[in-house]
């Protein structure tokens, strides 16, 4: 049993595809309705937009950390290791209006669905934030178990794939000037990043790798030196150079 379903929340719209050799239509849909709930949920206590929000509040400065609750608490102890991680490059303190972990939180909020999931018995998943990808299990394909092929496009043409990366279990994130444009800035001056035209990174946590590949389109090859920090093991980078057509990794 498979089912392919579309979330609108965060302000964009999340993918889940998930699927089951031993649970029932009606199981997945349990699964899936605990995900809606969890979704909806992050995005009232996330959200930048809705002046409730919790971190609306932190932004205000009507709360202090501590007053929050222990998931805003993991996401801010993220958020700072990933701005050590990246020197600085990677900074949600460096914005206008106080702390904002959106180049986070929807790749932690994507492995936190991914968890919900599989405690539920859900098997193969593959969750889509918004580029931010969480793939657990592998998919199924004539009864045998394969990787989940993901493919990167060309920041110039979307319509063409330029890399593929084929993926059992971890995360996968990827910025770049493709719907957006030029939205993410230098937290050290405030400009639009021009360290990379498009960055890509694999890895265990969907956190990091949404907040590394953020990082990267500051840094650009600068960010090569990051991935020998014994932190990072596991995490590899896939960068396409912003003033020419070349790109970069580190297996």
């Amino acid at each position: 049993m498979r089912i392919y379903r579309e979330i609108e929340v965060w302000g964009t719209v999340l993918i889940i595809d998930i699927e089951s050799k031993n649970l029932s239509e009606i199981q997945l849909e349990i699964a899936l309705s605990k995900v809606n709930e969890f979704v909806h949920h992050i995005d009232e206590v996330f959200s930048t937009y809705k002046s409730d929000s919790i971190i609306s509040k932190l932004r205000r400065n009507e709360i202090e950390i501590w007053q929050t609750s222990d998931e805003v608490k993991e996401v801010w102890n993220l958020c700072e290791k990933t701005k050590r991680l990246t020197n600085g490059a990677f900074d949600p303190w460096a914005v206008p209006g106080g702390f904002d972990p959106s180049g986070l939180v929807k790749g932690w909020a994507a492995d936190k669905s991914a968890e919900i999931l599989l405690s539920h018995g859900v098997a193969h998943i593959l969750i889509n934030a918004a580029g931010d990808l969480t793939l657990r299990g592998g998919r199924i394909e004539d009864g045998e178990i394969k990787p989940w092929l993901i493919g990167i496009t060309d920041p110039n043409k979307s319509e063409n794939i330029v890399k593929t990366f084929e993926i059992l279990d971890g995360a996968i994130a990827t910025s770049g000037d493709y719907e957006r444009g030029d939205h993410i800035k230098d937290p050290q001056n405030g400009m639009v990043a021009v360290g990379a035209k498009s960055a890509t990174v694999i890895g265990p946590s969907g956190a990091i790798t949404d907040a590394l590949a953020t990082a990267l389109m500051v840094a650009g090859s600068d960010g090569a030196t990051w991935f020998t920090q014994p932190e990072l093991f596991g995490y590899q980078p896939w960068v396409i150079n912003r003033h020419d057509a070349t790109s970069w990794s580190i297996d």
